[in-house]
């Protein structure tokens, strides 16, 4: 309690006080800006555009501040303002603008990525809807081509994982997000897998993986390719942990949880199939 009320206190006073004079100190040094520095240094990917995020966000200055909120139209504009501001000739240094405009897309594109993931989380399954009655038995012929539904309403659903004879009570918590995701895997333990996922996503925990995986906007493509791989790690994870029972099921999804977040902590981490597959 006490270290973490000590480093609270260094955080407060590191950037509040001297955050700026030694901010001022590099860029007589170095003749360069913080936001430079961080493009000169850094390599392309999380470290980089994690970096300039980070900056843009403790700025005092609105221009820059504002940065991180703008949409993927705005951004070659809001490069030229954050030069103009920082007084950055433009024709000496092409290269940190390519790379400020690539940061500020991958900051962008995150934003907006988890605006339309939990746009589609809030969607209710709505059993009247054609469209999510037709993904839904798309779902079972993907799952069960050898094996005909006798009714809209029936135990059969178990067979794949739902809890009961209709699939829709399973989609509380997720909306058409969760049945979007088990296109690509299996019931309940799918659409947990999609809340943990969303919920990475909505913590910026995902930032590492997709500033390094996507060199631009990140979509819900590469959320549902994610999630991909969530469902085959877990499935290892699940055989190699030998639990007693489904009853636990639980306490792994937490532990496995902890280990995917644990691996994004790494700055350099890009978790995807084919990545997995190349180790």
């Amino acid at each position: 309690m006490a270290t973490m009320m000590l480093a609270s206190l260094w955080a407060c006073v590191y950037s509040r006080f001297l955050r700026g004079w030694l901010k001022w100190a590099l860029r007589l040094l170095t003749g360069r800006c913080e936001l430079q520095r961080i493009c000169g240094r850094a390599r392309a990917g999380a470290r980089r555009t994690s970096g300039i995020e980070h900056s843009l966000e403790l700025s005092k200055n609105k221009v820059l501040r504002n940065a991180v909120y703008v949409g993927e139209d705005e951004v070659e504009k809001c490069v030229t303002d954050i030069m103009k501001e920082k007084k950055i000739i433009e024709q000496k240094n092409k290269e940190f603008k390519t790379n400020l405009q690539v940061c500020l897309l991958q900051i962008s594109g995150y934003k907006q990525l988890y605006l339309d993931v939990e746009n589609l989380r809030k969607v209710p399954y709505d059993s009247d809807n054609e469209e999510h009655e037709e993904k839904l038995i798309k779902l079972w012929n993907l799952l069960m081509p050898h094996e005909n539904l006798k009714a809209r309403i029936t135990k059969q659903w178990c067979n794949i994982g739902f809890q009961g004879d209709d699939p829709k009570t399973d989609f509380r918590g997720m909306g058409l997000l969760g049945l979007v995701n088990l296109v690509y895997s299996y019931a309940i333990v799918g659409i947990n897998l999609t809340e943990m996922a969303y919920s990475l996503l909505k913590s910026g925990a995902l930032k590492s993986h997709f500033y390094n995986a996507v060199p631009g906007l990140p979509n819900t493509e590469h959320f549902h390719q994610f999630y991909c791989y969530l469902v085959y790690e877990f499935d290892k994870f699940w055989f190699e942990e030998e639990p007693e029972s489904i009853m636990h099921f639980n306490h792994y999804r937490e532990k496995f949880h902890e280990r995917v977040k644990a691996l994004l902590l790494d700055y350099d981490i890009v978790l995807t199939l084919q990545n997995r597959r190349e180790q």
